[in-house]
C-alpha cells in the first residue's frame, strides 16, 4: 500500500498478486494512494471504510465474483469503478448488466492504457447527488398572486438544470428525471444524456462524444458509445423503431427528438 494524505484514494480488488502489484504502481504514478484487497468480500469492506476515490475491480475473484461486488458497493460509493477482464468479450455483457462500472479493461493491459482512462475519468466533474424537486417546487411556491384569467408564466428552471419534454437533467446534482422519476444512470449515462441535451438540435457525432465524454485519444473506440446508448435508451424505455428521446443519425451519430414528439 502506498499513503499520502492528501492524494486521492484507489482500491484495488485483485485476487492475482502480480497485476495487484502492476495496478498499485500505475496508480501510484498517477498521484493516488492505493490499497488493497484479494477478494470481493474484503473489498466491500474496505468501500465502506475508505471510501475510495476509484475502484479497480477484477471480475473473477475467488469468492463473489466482481458483477456481484460492483452491485454491492454501487449504493455505498460515487467512486469510479474499472471492471477488469480477462477476455474481451466478457465487455458487452459486463455493460448490458448495466451493474454500474464506469470502464472496463482487458487483460493483458498496459500501465499507459490505464493510466489514460484514469486520466480521462477524472477530468469528469464529480459533484454530490442533490435533489433537484425541492427548488423547483420552491419556485413554484414564491407565486401567491390571486388566480387570473391569464395563467402565471412557468418559472424558470434553476441555474443548471436542462429540460427537454418530460427530461429534465440537473447537470449540478448529476440527477436524469423522466416525467419526474429520477432515471437510475450511470456516470457515462449521464454525461451522454446530458451532453445530447445541451445541444437537442445538433447532431453529435460518435468522435465528438468519444473526445467529450472518454477523453482524447478514443475517436477509434465508437463501440463504446454505442454500447452505452444502447444502456441509456433502456433506461429511458426508449423504443428504437420509434424512438421518443435519442435518434440515431445513420452514419454520423445521435440528436435528441423534437420536444413535441415526446
Amino acid at each position: 500500500m502506498t499513503t499520502d494524505p492528501d492524494a486521492r484514494v484507489a482500491l484495488i480488488i485483485e485476487d492475482d498478486a502480480d497485476v495487484r502489484q502492476l495496478l498499485v504502481m500505475t496508480l501510484g504514478m498517477s498521484g493516488f494512494t492505493t490499497i488493497e484487497a484479494e477478494n470481493g468480500r474484503q473489498g466491500v469492506a474496505l468501500v465502506r471504510e475508505r471510501r475510495p476515490d476509484l475502484v479497480t475491480l477484477d471480475l473473477n475473484l475467488p469468492d463473489i465474483d466482481g458483477v456481484e461486488v460492483c452491485r454491492q458497493i454501487r449504493p455505498l460509493t460515487d467512486a469510479y469503478v474499472i471492471m477488469i477482464t480477462a477476455r474481451q468479450d466478457e465487455i458487452d455483457r459486463l455493460i448490458g448488466l448495466e451493474i454500474g462500472a464506469d470502464d472496463f479493461v482487458v487483460k493483458p493491459f498496459s500501465p499507459r492504457e490505464v493510466g489514460a482512462r484514469v486520466n480521462a475519468m477524472f477530468r469528469r466533474p464529480r459533484t454530490t447527488v442533490r435533489s433537484i424537486s425541492q427548488p423547483l417546487l420552491d419556485a413554484e411556491a414564491g407565486d401567491r398572486t390571486p388566480t387570473s384569467v391569464t395563467p402565471p408564466a412557468a418559472p424558470e428552471p434553476p441555474e443548471g438544470v436542462l429540460t427537454h419534454g418530460s427530461l429534465t437533467i440537473d447537470t449540478e446534482g448529476r440527477i436524469a428525471l423522466l416525467d419526474g422519476v429520477e432515471v437510475p444512470l450511470t456516470r457515462i449515462e449521464f454525461d451522454l444524456l446530458a451532453t445530447l441535451v445541451s445541444g437537442p438540435r445538433r447532431v453529435w457525432q460518435r468522435e465528438t462524444l468519444l473526445s467529450r465524454i472518454w477523453g482524447d485519444g478514443w475517436v477509434n473506440d465508437q463501440h463504446l458509445v454505442e454500447v452505452h446508448i444502447r444502456n441509456l435508451r433502456k433506461k429511458l424505455g426508449e423504443d428504437t423503431k420509434a424512438p421518443r428521446f435519442i435518434r440515431t443519425v445513420r452514419g454520423v451519430g445521435y440528436r435528441m427528438m423534437p420536444p413535441n414528439a415526446d
